[in-house]
């Protein structure tokens, strides 16, 4: 079986962008007890060269309910082995004495001035897999060079050391810490300073559904719910409990839309429950659905849930701040493969908005730079339902989301309008952002490289193309290779991002779509948004040309049939 062994032993994992993910099981690009343990004794070896006070402060760990029965492979057990290989070293440990949701270790590591924390989590993906997610001392997760130089320090001392697989230490050492409860109380504390409405909360006759997919977030979306002032939700008794075969679900994704909420709908329908909350697995994504009144349930996407977010947010501060509090001193923040419906908002009220790359690392380490010179964020989001809305945490956080929709909800439900009327509303006084996110499956790098060359040399060498179809191009971005042709130097203001495949196209209809790669799985992801004026009110028009440049898209720049590209499913 030498192309099995070959597969398995002779490479190992990088980290994306989200750190180390893989499939559980035996090799060194797996996740296993083996290397779970080297990527730790790298992160030491690397943290003691970058921290003197190490031993001081001390370093994180958290973990969420995924197993494997056959290897006997879980987070819980890896949570262990990364806190024995520190604890050996003599490093104070914070070590959750069980499963957390993800934003709950930023918040720690920020929280007990750690110097560092991990998570163990594969957040979303498939039962097959697991992660080790690493977060620095400001709270956000991990960027370059960290990620390279923990790499080559990993590489440096593949051969466990002694005591590395002494997993007792994490019930013997005293230098092991829980810090469930205080964490647990203090997050709940700075929840408060997202809560507008209380009294009315506690009054509201409107009832919500949550399912935690068979992850983490059951006891602490009830514990935010009674922060906030209200009833319980009601919970999906066979998703409440934490089950690493996601039993119920063909993947434990609540961005795959209805077909995954199905447990979640049907109870809504018996209960009367007109919002149903989902969070993903580990916690930090959070999916909304809303019954119409023609009886259908809409499933709202990220961008359209950020646009809600965003009225709320800023809406929120309007009428709650402080005589001195200057607008222009109030930041919003997305990915730019996300909706530009913040930047409308902003430009209309007089607040900033700003994008960042893909990847809620870099939202995280923005957020700190801006905070560190005194300017406020009221919220950020990445299209892949990630919300963070205050800056208590410096990751997305499906918690927080989760409580502070139903608020929102009881508020508009005050004046009978609902969440799909309220959208409407901010898209009549901002402009219309109609998006649409997919992607396709490729298993050959090789393909997913030539189809990005193909770009960089459309017509002749070095020159990108000026037309898709029938519709022409005004501006391209490249992060990849640094190219901005809308910069007067043609230089990217965002970071290069060499590693990873990703192109902007804005059109002169008023459309911008990019063309990327994703970081921790096997796709080629593409997003669309017509980004409309006020003025243009006629959404069938709009779709219409989004739906034709789409289609443009598909078939002169990825060519699915002649590079063998596998449609999405749902």
């Amino acid at each position: 079986m030498n192309k099995e062994l070959r597969d398995r032993l002779c490479c190992r994992m990088t980290f994306g962008t989200a750190g180390l993910r893989s499939a559980m099981g035996a090799g060194f690009c797996y996740i296993n007890d083996l290397t779970v343990i080297q990527s730790t004794q790298g992160m030491y070896k690397y943290l003691e060269r970058c921290f003197s006070d190490f031993k001081q402060r001390g370093f994180v760990v958290g973990y969420d309910t995924r197993g494997q029965v056959t290897s006997s492979c879980s987070s819980q057990r890896l949570a262990k082995l990364t806190a024995a290989v520190l604890l050996a070293k003599d490093v104070p440990v914070y070590l959750f004495s069980r499963y957390v949701p993800t934003p709950f270790v930023p918040y720690a590591v920020q929280e007990l001035k750690a110097v560092a924390g991990v998570m163990i989590t594969a957040s979303h993906n498939r039962k097959e897999d697991n992660g080790y997610k690493v977060y620095w001392e400001t709270g956000a997760q991990i960027t370059s060079p960290h990620d390279k130089e923990i790499l080559k320090c990993i590489e440096e001392c593949v051969e466990p050391w002694n005591g590395s697989w002494n997993d007792n230490l994490v019930d013997t050492s005293p230098l092991k810490r829980d810090p469930l409860q205080d964490i647990c109380r203090r997050y709940m504390e700075d929840l408060k300073k997202i809560c507008f409405h209380r009294e009315l909360n506690s009054k509201t006759t409107l009832k919500f559904v949550h399912t935690s997919f068979h992850g983490v977030g059951h006891d602490y979306v009830q514990l935010a719910f009674q922060v906030f002032g209200f009833k319980p939700p009601i919970p999906v008794p066979e998703q409440k409990d934490p089950d690493p075969d996601f039993s119920t679900v063909k993947c434990p994704n609540p961005e795959e839309g209805e077909s995954v909420l199905e447990l979640s709908l049907r109870l809504a329908e018996r209960e009367n429950a007109r919002v149903v909350l989902a969070t993903d697995p580990d916690a930090d994504r959070l999916a909304v659905a809303e019954l119409q009144e023609n009886g259908h349930w809409k499933v709202f996407t990220g961008n359209e849930l950020a646009a809600l977010f965003g009225w709320w947010m800023f809406d929120c501060w309007k009428k709650n701040k402080s005589r001195n509090a200057d607008v222009k001193n109030v930041y919003m923040l997305a990915t730019t493969v996300s909706s530009k419906i913040l930047k409308a908002i902003a430009l209309e009220e007089g607040f900033h908005f700003e994008e960042t790359l893909p990847g809620f690392k870099w939202i995280g380490c923005r957020i700190k730079d801006l905070l560190e010179n005194g300017k406020e964020v009221l919220f950020a989001f990445e299209e892949s339902i990630g919300f963070l809305c205050g800056t208590s945490v410096l990751d997305k956080d499906g918690v927080s989301a989760a409580v502070v929709v139903a608020e929102m909800a009881a508020y508009l439900e005050t004046m009978n309008i609902t969440l799909k009327q309220q959208l409407i509303k901010v898209y009549e006084k901002y402009g219309y952002h109609i998006s649409k996110t997919s992607y396709f499956l490729c298993y050959d790098p090789i393909t997913i490289k030539s189809i990005f060359e193909r770009l960089r040399n459309f017509d002749s060498p070095k020159e990108y193309p000026k037309f898709c179809g029938t519709f022409a191009i005004l501006h391209i971005r490249d992060v990849t290779t640094g190219y901005d042709s809308s910069q007067p130097n043609k230089k990217s203001v965002l970071p290069v991002s060499k590693n990873s495949q990703m192109i902007t196209f804005t059109f002169q209809n008023g459309c911008v779509a990019t063309l990327r790669t994703s970081g921790t799985e096997p796709k080629i992801k593409y997003y669309a948004e017509m980004c409309a004026s006020p003025e243009q009110s006629d959404t069938a028009l709009l779709e219409e040309e989004l739906k034709k440049l789409i289609e443009a898209l598909i078939e002169n720049f990825l060519e699915p049939s002649k590079n063998g590209l596998i449609w999405r499913s749902v």
